[in-house]
């Protein structure tokens, strides 16, 4: 194992530790805030109106390392709409998935058939090969936790995870540790170097993303950091890396939606999910084109001074009573 890959197992160490205490530090902080917007548990009903705003949000921050999670959570309350609820927002995570798909499309065909070829001749050493067993590799640990929490710590997720102060605190630590990776960071690998190693490594700080406020895109491209890749690099893994993840997440919960779509049990009906989608779409192509071009050039430093920033406003207004810490 290489220094960068010890490194990185202890700083990802550390913050494994430091999110799950952080829930308890927050109760032990906070006391009752204002009346909460909507009940713990309790998707907030969503119109067609809210659906494509948050689609957008959803799509202007899933790749950018910054929790399209934390901001999913905290506009609508910020606009007194309530929580959209974890299926609502895992469901409109889809169109994020079919913007990778529709920016990638030549990568991924590449990729594809490239790694087809390679088995097929048992050239094991080919490095789109390497890249496509990364994913699938890298898939893996972010799959088991979620079933893990799915089907045996969901109400401590939905009731506590998803605070704002604990969205707030997990988006400080994790605004750290990305300003930490882009200190010590080598970025020397580019695309052609990625290693099975990188694939589970980054699957493994993908997991770290089922923490709302952690960021799918800001662990991954944290621990891509980390390893020594390039800035650009780990963006364009990260984003591949999420595509079966994503996907998986996004059609259980769209599943679940569409059954429940006309009960009583239901937060909104088919023309807010799909303007949700289509907005998602739009808005995370947008992100992705620019995020790509802007790490060819520039550091994460923003990214990290936004997530410190946000973090501290979030506690603050809930110290102050403006905000509910639901």
């Amino acid at each position: 194992m290489t220094g960068l890959s010890k490194r990185f197992f202890t700083l990802m160490g550390g913050a494994g530790v430091a999110t799950v205490l952080w829930p308890g530090l927050i109760a032990l902080s906070y006391t009752e805030t204002a009346t909460p917007v909507q009940s713990n548990g309790v998707a907030a009903h969503i119109n067609l109106f809210q659906a494509v705003i948050l689609g957008m949000v959803q799509g202007l921050t899933e790749f950018i390392p910054i929790s399209s999670t934390a901001h999913l959570k905290v506009v609508p309350v910020l606009l007194g709409w309530g929580d959209p609820g974890v299926s609502f927002s895992a469901a409109i995570q889809l169109g994020s998935i079919a913007a990778v798909i529709w920016y990638f499309w030549e990568d991924l065909t590449t990729l594809g058939m490239s790694a087809f070829q390679a088995l097929r001749i048992q050239k094991f050493d080919d490095k789109d090969l390497r890249v496509v067993l990364g994913i699938a590799l890298g898939t893996v640990p972010i799959v088991v936790l979620g079933l893990v929490v799915k089907f045996l710590a969901s109400e401590f997720y939905d009731n506590t995870l998803r605070s704002l102060g604990s969205i707030a605190i997990v988006s400080i630590g994790m605004g750290l540790l990305l300003g930490l990776a882009e200190r010590i960071g080598s970025r020397k690998r580019n695309f052609d170097q990625l290693t099975l190693t990188d694939g589970v490594l980054m699957g493994m700080a993908e997991a770290m993303a089922l923490i709302p406020g952690a960021s799918r895109s800001g662990t991954t491209i944290t621990a891509g950091l980390f390893m020594g890749l390039e800035r650009g690099t780990a963006a364009r893994f990260s984003f591949l890396l999420g595509i079966p993840a994503i996907t998986l997440a996004g059609l259980v919960e769209l599943k679940d939606l569409l059954e429940s779509l006309g009960t009583a049990g239901s937060n909104t009906e088919i023309l807010p999910l799909v303007g949700g989608l289509v907005s998602a779409v739009v808005f995370s192509y947008v992100a992705i084109a620019w995020l790509i071009r802007f790490l060819q050039t520039q550091n994460t430093w923003v990214f990290v001074w936004y997530r410190l920033g946000f973090g501290f406003l979030i506690l603050g207004a809930i110290s102050a009573h403006f905000l509910p810490n639901v």
